[in-house]
């Protein structure tokens, strides 16, 4: 059976192609083997479960592995203690192996099994803790998908004694280590710590001593102020292993293709762009490759695998995706709903150019980094990549739609900006010039300085709809200048939107701008000015010579 792209439960090696992630797993070995207790929060569709399968397999000779998925409980099996301490038994008498349980320990687990009535945790643990007591390879525990615990109490009481024997570790046998994965955080699994009060986000993992009801469950914050004083236990060591696929990565995974079906592509060309549009978020990359396998080869203009593994080829499949609705995009537009003030943030960002400050602490940065849409770049939150980029913008401008002139404007002229199926930039660039001196030419000169970007966005996405995409360099993304690349039928187009701060700053601009074309491999580019400085204004649109490449600069 030949291998594919898979981009639905777990990876397999026999039936998938993958990524070799050999050097993940020594990473996290290492964590388990000095006896750290963690927790694998990483987005959705982020590799998580393929990750943990591989993990079992690749530890079976120095532990005993016990993995269990917590999504195969039913809410029934959280809604009391007994009904817990039979669900999870059973778990682990199916998963761990029969040599693996001493057969006395089977028996216990099997008595609590049918008593579950009378069960308690504490009880059970007593079992686990002999197991690994009389163990003849010390036992990891490892648990999938603990999300589906969220909000149920029986759930914190077992951690809270997982917490109590890791503590007690050097004089009562326990796990070697334990990793709980999801897409939440421990810390951000909403529970009710007693009958009256709200919902409260703390962290089962970082718990402390008191003699007051429920007190343990307490994260510190929440702590009475004259209990402060008792320091928290902070169990859970820091995940920091990278589950994002590099363009090495990728690479590895397309020779592996490529020895199959030797279409002749450039690997590396290919691994690069796939790299540089999804920056390794593993669905989006698998997601990509399946689409040009599948989707690609063998449709209009791509007759073969030979030709869909192309630029061109690669350009029709992010189209695809980007009008794909799936789980992943949904979850990004539904947390946006969620959290309005998050949204607000990245219209900020992603329009003006405002820099957000990376920091953890603030919740919706935290929120929107647990989710897999930003990360922390050189201490600013920036988005993902550059897929999830472009979905917010086409979300954003989607929904100035109706309330746009300029939009509408694009719309209904779109044809003449077309020849041959080819983009007329230049046309373009002249149309805005003359329709954003008519629509907003009296403006203030504070309105245009934050619309002014976000205008000609809105008056070439009617255009380009439905045939190409165009996203931002993210590095060049600030309130002065941001470079904007357009595909177009696998052309591209590298179009600067920048600030007019007089005539020596427009010269740096356009050497900057020229630098790009090179990296693009490109001999055209384009530039906006937005000049608002009525007293020097000069709009219009005029060739600008810089070495050997030909600028496009209109002035608005």
């Amino acid at each position: 059976m030949s291998r594919t792209f898979n981009i639905t439960a777990d990876c397999k090696p026999s039936l998938h192609y993958m990524v070799d992630i050999t050097d993940r797993l020594e990473k996290i070995k290492k964590m388990i083997d000095a006896g750290q207790y963690f927790t694998i929060n990483r987005a959705r569709q982020y590799g998580k479960t393929t990750t943990l399968r591989a993990l079992a397999k690749y530890l079976v000779q120095d532990y005993i592995v016990v993995s269990l998925d917590f999504q195969l409980l039913s809410h029934n099996d959280f809604a009391e203690e007994g009904a817990f301490v039979k669900a999870f038994s059973e778990a682990v008498l199916r998963k761990a192996g029969e040599g693996d349980i001493p057969a006395e320990i089977r028996r216990n687990l099997q008595e609590l099994i049918g008593e579950s009535q009378k069960a308690t945790l504490g009880g059970l643990f007593e079992i686990l803790s002999v197991w690994c007591r009389i163990s003849r390879k010390p036992i990891v525990m490892i648990i999938d998908e603990v999300d589906s615990a969220s909000n149920n109490q029986v759930f914190l009481d077992f951690l809270s004694q997982l917490r109590g024997y890791y503590i007690d570790r050097d004089v009562t046998p326990t796990f070697q280590s334990v990793i709980l994965a999801g897409v939440y955080d421990i810390k951000n699994i909403k529970r009710k710590i007693r009958s009256d009060e709200d919902h409260k986000n703390n962290s089962p993992w970082n718990m402390r001593e008191g003699n007051e009801e429920n007190e343990s469950l307490l994260s510190f914050d929440d702590c009475p102020r004259d209990h402060k004083e008792l320091a928290p236990y902070d169990i859970a060591a820091k995940f920091r292993v990278d589950m994002s696929f590099s363009q090495k990565d990728i690479t590895g995974m397309l020779k592996e293709y490529e020895k199959d079906y030797h279409t002749d592509m450039d690997i590396a060309t290919i691994a690069r762009l796939i790299y540089d549009y999804t920056s390794g978020y593993p669905y989006l990359v698998s997601w990509l490759c399946k689409c040009i396998d599948e989707d690609i080869s063998g449709s209009r203009g791509f007759p073969d695998r030979r030709t869909a593994w192309t630029k061109e080829g690669f350009l029709e499949a992010e189209k695809l995706l980007l009008n794909d609705k799936n789980t992943l995009f949904e979850s990004l537009v539904n947390k946006l709903t969620d959290y309005p003030e998050l949204k607000n943030v990245l219209y900020e960002l992603l329009f003006t150019g405002k820099a957000i400050p990376y920091n953890p602490l603030n919740k919706y940065i935290e929120t929107a980094e647990m989710f897999g849409f930003i990360k922390n770049e050189n201490g600013s939150a920036v988005i993902s990549n550059r897929i999830f980029e472009t979905v917010l913008y086409n979300l954003f401008i989607s929904e100035e739609y109706m309330d746009s002139k300029i939009y509408d404007v694009g719309l209904r002229e779109k044809n003449q900006f077309v020849s041959g199926g080819h983009l007329d930039m230049r046309k373009v660039l002249e149309k805005f010039v003359e329709i954003f001196q008519y629509l907003y030419g009296d403006q203030k000169e504070s309105f245009l300085e934050e619309a002014g970007r976000r205008y000609f966005m809105l008056f070439l996405k009617p255009i380009i709809n439905g045939t190409g995409n165009c996203y931002v360099e993210p590095e060049t993304r600030n309130r002065e200048r941001m470079d904007l690349v357009v595909d177009y039928r696998g052309e591209q187009f590298v179009v600067e939107l920048k600030i007019w701060h007089g005539d020596a700053y427009n010269k740096r601009g356009e050497e900057q701008i020229s630098e790009y074309l090179e990296y693009y491999g490109l001999k055209k580019g384009y530039m906006i000015s937005f000049n608002f400085n009525k007293k020097k204004k000069e709009s219009g649109v005029k060739n600008v010579i810089v070495g050997d490449k030909v600028l496009i600069e209109a002035v608005v």
